[in-house]
C-alpha cells in the first residue's frame, strides 16, 4: 500500500506536544540580553545620541566597516535604497533601530534603553500614496525623487481597440488596507561565539537560514564558513521571516565584537512596529466587457506601498511585479495593459505575506465579474462560467503559461456544495424577516513550486529556486535526507518521509528529515511561495529513486535475480521472479558491508539530486454565506466552502490543515485586521488591543472538496497549497457582504470590512434614498 495519500498524524507533533520544543527563547539561557533603541519619529535627521555613562550601548558609529542592506533587481525601472543596520544620519520610519544596548537580564536590558536619548529633528512624514506620488511630494530617499522604487509596464497591442468594442467597460478603484503576519513567535535570535573556533552560531526563528547565513557574511565582510545558522522550532513565519532584517547582522555583531553569547527577543509591540509589513495596496482597474459577458481586456494601474526599504533578497518588486504579472487569474482574455509601482514611504518595510499580491489581485479580478454580471443582467456564476480557462496549457497576457487545472470543475463543485437555489430561497425569506443574508465565489489561480526561471525574469541580483537533496540509507535501512528548504510548522518532514518511503520500500518512521541547518544540510532556499512540497518533494523523489536503484542492483544480486525483477514493499525487497526476500535493512547492510561483491552498484546507499521546475498552478474556488446585521455592521460567515485542485495530495490531513490555517488569516483580511499610521507616520495600531485578528469565535467550520488533476509540470504531481486559503478567501467573504446589501445598492471595494466601514456604507445608501 503507498503511502502517498494517507492522513498519517505528523512525525514532528510529539516532541510539540509533550513541551519539548525547541525555540529561540528556550536557546537564550546564560546569553547576555540585547535591546534595540528605536526612533520615535516616522522622519527626521539624526542630530545626536546621549548614551548613559554606564553600560553597554553601540550606535552606528561603532559598526566600523559594517555595510548597509541593499538588495538588488537588475532591471531599469528598480531604485536600489541602502538600509543601515543601525540608523546613522536620518530615520525613515517609525520603530527604525537607531541604536542597540546589551545587559546581563532582559530587565536591565531595557532600563539600559530607556537611558538612551535620541535627538531627532522631525521632517514630514511621507505616509500614504497621496502624500507620496503628489506634486513637489517630498523624497524618502534622494536616489529616488519620485517616491517609486520599481515599475512595471505591459501593454498588448489590441488593448484600444478591445475597449473600443465594448458593451461595457467596469471600472473599478480597490483598497486592501495594510497588514502584518503577526506569527505566534515573534522574531527572535541567539548568537553564540565560540572562542577556539572563531565562529558564530545563529539561532533564529527564521524561514531562510542559508540566504540568512549569506546576506550576514557579505554585511559584515566575513566568509560565510564563520557562521553557522540554525532555525530551530519556528512558531509560525508566513513570509515575515523570509528577510534578512538589520536586527539578525547586529547581533551576529555583537557576538564577535563582544565575544559572548547574545540573545535578542522581539516584543508583540516591537513586531508591530519594525517586522515587516504586508499588503497596503490601491488597484485602479478597467475591464472591457461583450454583451454576452465575455471578458475582453483589462487596463490596470497598480500602486503598492512598499513602506521605507526594500526586503532582501527578494526586493520590494515582489509585491508590485507579481501583481503586474498574475492579475488575469484563472480568465482567459489576451488584451491586458497594466501599469504596477511599488512605491516607498515614511513606514515600514514591506515583504511576503502569505499570498503576496494575490489576495489583492483576486479580490479585484472576483469584484469585476460581480459588478460585470449585475450590470450586464447574468448571473454571477454564469459570467464566470464563460470566462474561466478551460485548455490547457494556457497562456495568459503575461506570457505566464498555465499547466493543468480544475477552474470550472471547482466552481461547479462549491456551488454544488453550497446549494445556491436553496440558499436563494433562504435568502428571499430572511430579507423578507428583516435579515440580510448573502452568498459570494471566488476563483483563482495559485502560481506554485517555482524554480530558478521565474526568479530570474525578473532581473532579481539572488535568484532563488532550486533544492538539493542529499539522502542517504544507512546500513540499519534507516534513511536520512539533509534539504535545503526550512520548514516552520507545515508538517513538510511528515509528507516528505511519506513520499521517500513510498520510493524506497519503508515505512515513514525509519526517514528522518533533517532541515534548518547550514552546517548539516546543502545550500537551499528555505521555504516559502508555496515551494517546498514540490520542489524540495521532487528533489527527494529524485534522489530516493536513484537509492533504490543502488537498492535494487544490490538485491538483484543477493538473490541472483535482474534487478529489474526487485520490488521495495514492506521493508523487504521482492524477487517477484522467483518469489525470494530480503528485509530491505539486510540489504542495506551488504552494501556498506560487503560492497566488493557488488562493484555495478558501488559501495553505500547515498545520493545528491537538484530540482529546478518552472512551476505549477493550483486553483480553487471558495464560497460562503454570511449574514451582515445592518444594525452594527457586524458580519458571521455561516458557511464556508473551500474546493480546491492541488494535484496529488500527500497528506490530506496536512492539506486540509494547510487551507484552514489560510483560510483564517484571509478571512482576518477581509473582515479584521489593518495597520494603521497617523499623519505623522506613527503606528496607531502597536498592539493586540487596537490590531484584531480573528479568534476561533469568529472562524466557521472550513468545508473542503478535493479535486486532483494529473500535471506533468510536477515530479512528484503534487502542487502547492500553503497560500491558497489566504488567496481566495477575502474576495469570498467581501462578495457575499455586497450580495447581502444588495437592497442598499451598495457596493464594497475596500478591506478589511469593518463594522465602522459597513455601517458607513449603509447611512449613505440610506441617505442617498431618502434624496
Amino acid at each position: 500500500m503507498s503511502w502517498i495519500g494517507r492522513s498519517l498524524p505528523r512525525l514532528e507533533d510529539p516532541s510539540l506536544l509533550k513541551g519539548q520544543g525547541r525555540y529561540v527563547a528556550d536557546l537564550a539561557r546564560g546569553a547576555a540580553a540585547v535591546k534595540f533603541v528605536r526612533s520615535p519619529l516616522a522622519a527626521g535627521a539624526i542630530l545626536g545620541i546621549e548614551k548613559p555613562d554606564d553600560g553597554l550601548v553601540f550606535t552606528a558609529d561603532d559598526l566600523v566597516g559594517v555595510k548597509a542592506i541593499r538588495p538588488l533587481l537588475h532591471r531599469p525601472d528598480y531604485v536600489p535604497v541602502s538600509q543601515p543596520v543601525l540608523a546613522k544620519d536620518r530615520v525613515v520610519f517609525c520603530g527604525q533601530a537607531v541604536a542597540v544596548v546589551v545587559a546581563d537580564d532582559q530587565g536591565l536590558a531595557e532600563d539600559l534603553a530607556e537611558q538612551v536619548f535620541v535627538d531627532i529633528e522631525p521632517e514630514d512624514a511621507v505616509v500614504d500614496f497621496a502624500q507620496a506620488l503628489g506634486e513637489g511630494a517630498r523624497a524618502v530617499h534622494p536616489e529616488a525623487p519620485g517616491n517609486v522604487l520599481v515599475e512595471g509596464n505591459i501593454r498588448t497591442p489590441g488593448v484600444d481597440a478591445a475597449f473600443a468594442a465594448a458593451a461595457e467597460v467596469v471600472a473599478l478603484e480597490l483598497r486592501s488596507g495594510r497588514q502584518t503576519a503577526m506569527p505566534l513567535e515573534a522574531r527572535g535570535g541567539v548568537a553564540r561565539f565560540d572562542p577556539l573556533a572563531g565562529r558564530v552560531t545563529l539561532y533564529a526563528s527564521v524561514q531562510m537560514p542559508h540566504m540568512l547565513r549569506t546576506g550576514i557574511a557579505d554585511v559584515l565582510g566575513f566568509p560565510e564558513s564563520d557562521l553557522r545558522v540554525v532555525a530551530p522550532d519556528v512558531g509560525g513565519g508566513f513570509g515575515q521571516k523570509m528577510s534578512l532584517f538589520p536586527e539578525y547582522v547586529v547581533l551576529v555583531w555583537l557576538a564577535r565584537h563582544l565575544q559572548r553569547d547574545v540573545a535578542w527577543l522581539e516584543d508583540r509591540r516591537e513586531n508591530f512596529l519594525a517586522a515587516a509589513h504586508s499588503r497596503d495596496q490601491v488597484f485602479k482597474v478597467r475591464g472591457a466587457f461583450a454583451a454576452d459577458g465575455t471578458l475582453l481586456a483589462i487596463d490596470a494601474d497598480l500602486k503598492s506601498n512598499v513602506g521605507a526599504f526594500s526586503c532582501y533578497p527578494v526586493t520590494c518588486g515582489v509585491e508590485p511585479l507579481m501583481g503586474l504579472a498574475e492579475l488575469p487569474g484563472p480568465y482567459r482574455f489576451s488584451e491586458y495593459a497594466a501599469r504596477s509601482r511599488g512605491v516607498t514611504t515614511n513606514t515600514c518595510m514591506m515583504a511576503p505575506y502569505r499570498g503576496v499580491a494575490r489576495p489583492m489581485l483576486t479580490l479585484t479580478m472576483e469584484r469585476m465579474m460581480d459588478v460585470a454580471a449585475r450590470r450586464l443582467g447574468i448571473d454571477p456564476v454564469e459570467i464566470r462560467r464563460r470566462n474561466l480557462i478551460e485548455t490547457f496549457p494556457h497562456r495568459s497576457p503575461t506570457g505566464l503559461v498555465y499547466d493543468e487545472g480544475s477552474y470550472g470543475e471547482t466552481m461547479e463543485l462549491a456551488v454544488k456544495a453550497l446549494d445556491l437555489p436553496t440558499f436563494r430561497r433562504r435568502q428571499a425569506e430572511a430579507r423578507a424577516a428583516g435579515r440580510y443574508l448573502g452568498a459570494g465565489f471566488s476563483v483563482f489561480s495559485e502560481r506554485t513550486g517555482y524554480g530558478t526561471p521565474a526568479y530570474a525574469a525578473r532581473g532579481m541580483d539572488i535568484v532563488p529556486g532550486y533544492e538539493l537533496v542529499n539522502l542517504a540509507m544507512d546500513p540499519s535501512g534507516f534513511v536520512e535526507a539533509r534539504i535545503g528548504a526550512s520548514p516552520h510548522g507545515q508538517g513538510l518532514k511528515t509528507s516528505l518521509a511519506q513520499l521517500i518511503a513510498d520510493e524506497l520500500g519503508v515505512p515513514p518512521t525509519k526517514v528522518r528529515i533533517i532541515a534548518g541547518d547550514t552546517d548539516a544540510t546543502p545550500y537551499g532556499w528555505g521555504t516559502f511561495a508555496s515551494r517546498s512540497m514540490v520542489i524540495a518533494g521532487g528533489a527527494c523523489k529524485i534522489a530516493a529513486g536513484k537509492v533504490a536503484e543502488r537498492l535494487k542492483s544490490v538485491a538483484a544480486a543477493m538473490m541472483h535475480v535482474e534487478p529489474e525483477t526487485i520490488r521495495l514493499a514492506d521493508d523487504l525487497a521482492y524477487a517477484e521472479a522467483s518469489n525470494q526476500t530480503l528485509p530491505i535493512g539486510e540489504v542495506a547492510r551488504a552494501a556498506y558491508h560487503q560492497s566488493h561483491r557488488f562493484p555495478q552498484a558501488g559501495p553505500g546507499l547515498q545520493e545528491q539530486a537538484l530540482y529546478d521546475p518552472a512551476g505549477t498552478f493550483s486553483n480553487a474556488c471558495h464560497a460562503c454565506i454570511v449574514e451582515v446585521d445592518v444594525e452594527t455592521g457586524g458580519v458571521k460567515i455561516e458557511r464556508f466552502v473551500v474546493a480546491e485542485d492541488a494535484g496529488i495530495l500527500i497528506n490530506p490531513m496536512i492539506v486540509d490543515g494547510q487551507i484552514h490555517g489560510g483560510v483564517a488569516q484571509g478571512i482576518a483580511n477581509a473582515l479584521f485586521e489593518e495597520l494603521v499610521y497617523d499623519e505623522t507616520g506613527n503606528l496607531l495600531t502597536a498592539s493586540l488591543a487596537d490590531y484584531l485578528p480573528p479568534t476561533i469565535a469568529e472562524m466557521p467550520s472550513i468545508e473542503i472538496e478535493h479535486l486532483v488533476t494529473y500535471s506533468e509540470a510536477t515530479i512528484t504531481r503534487a502542487k502547492g497549497v500553503g497560500e491558497g486559503g489566504t488567496i481566495g478567501a477575502p474576495a469570498a467573504v467581501i462578495n457575499a457582504i455586497v450580495d447581502a446589501l444588495s437592497p442598499f445598492g451598495i457596493d464594497l471595494f475596500e478591506i478589511p470590512a469593518t463594522p465602522q466601514r459597513i455601517r458607513d456604507l449603509i447611512r449613505n445608501a440610506e441617505r442617498t434614498s431618502h434624496g
